[in-house]
């Protein structure tokens, strides 16, 4: 499964057991069309559809990664969003990240 969040936490892991997470920073281009979004803000996913010019829905979930599953994370810089952004303002950055989890 492909998710989409706006941060990686390891509260999505199964901390029972040992993980190696391999993070690698990608183009916004990169990013599957096929993604379910975890991204809990309106205002990000508002931002983050008008990067990758489709729709990504806010979507207030918990998730657990799998290894099967692969992450894709868009990492706000630059301090909060000002509220009802749609585009990122000046200063801002949002950086596209590929996670992925191997017991």
């Amino acid at each position: 499964m492909n998710y989409m969040t706006n941060a990686f936490s390891i509260q999505m892991l199964n901390t029972t057991i040992a993980h190696n997470v391999s993070i690698e920073p990608i183009e916004p281009e990169q990013v599957p069309s096929d993604c379910i979004s975890a991204i809990g803000h309106a205002d990000t996913a508002a931002v983050v559809s008008s990067i990758l010019n489709r729709t990504v829905d806010a979507n207030r979930v918990s998730i657990r990664l799998t290894e099967q599953d692969t992450l894709f994370v868009a990492q706000l810089t630059g301090g909060r969003l000002p509220e009802g952004s749609t585009t990122l303002p000046e200063g801002f950055q949002i950086v596209f990240l590929k996670v992925q989890v191997e017991a």
